[in-house]
């Protein structure tokens, strides 16, 4: 069992999560101090839990999104729709076809990741197209 670690600034992870919605350079500085932020999440109420991938893929930085992947952030499906990886996005709804309609941060759609990512995520696009918005059948 590794030793404990202490718990990072809750300020910095604020700070972190925050800026990885749009300022690349302060990613790479707090980064470079505290390479654990690559990871951490921040809880903007109400279990609107986020962390810097998160940020970044909704806003379409596939910048500061790609630097994270190369720092060990772990990748999830909002990212990997936003930066047009298909065959991800294809496994995960194979898997479990109702991901594709589970609200991301701030309960922004999986579609809404996917076309922030522009024309390289345009067969995510596509793929999400195809498959509809899951509906309940009516009760008789």
């Amino acid at each position: 069992m590794s030793p404990k670690k202490a718990a990072l600034d809750p300020e910095m992870v604020h700070r972190f999560v925050y800026d990885a919605h749009s300022d690349f350079e302060s990613v790479r500085n707090m980064l470079d101090k505290e390479p654990a932020l690559v990871n951490a999440c921040w809880d903007w109420g109400g279990g609107d839990w986020e962390t810097g991938l998160g940020a970044a893929a909704h806003m379409g930085r596939k910048d500061i999104a790609e630097y994270l992947l190369q720092h060990g952030a772990r990748i999830d499906l909002y990212a990997a729709a936003m930066l047009g990886k298909l065959s991800v996005v294809q496994a995960v709804l194979a898997d479990n076809p109702s991901e594709k309609d589970k609200p991301g941060p701030h309960g922004i759609s999986l579609m809404a990741h996917a076309r922030k990512g522009g024309k390289e995520a345009a067969e995510v696009v596509k793929l999400l197209r195809s498959l509809g918005k899951n509906t309940k059948p009516k009760e008789k």
